[in-house]
């Protein structure tokens, strides 16, 4: 399903998984993927417009974020 498809992406632009955690809230599906970037074949901001697009595909809502951006946003 979603994980899969998600994963073949990753691994088409050789991005390793480092984690997933995923829930369900209320109606909703959640995922959270950790991955390392740093041998990834295109730049971070191709690789963000390839995995909202796989959302769209998908009837998913996709966000994806940068470290740097998240560890400043949740650091005080």
């Amino acid at each position: 399903g979603i994980i899969s498809r998600f994963s073949a992406l990753c691994a088409e632009e050789n991005v390793n998984i480092l984690d997933i955690s995923q829930s369900v809230l209320e109606d909703f599906f959640a995922m959270i993927m950790l991955v390392d970037i740093s041998r990834c074949k295109v730049d971070f901001s191709t690789f963000i417009d390839r995995a909202e697009e796989m959302g769209k595909r998908t009837g998913t809502t996709v966000h994806v974020q940068h470290e740097d951006i998240f560890n400043s946003m949740h650091k005080i």
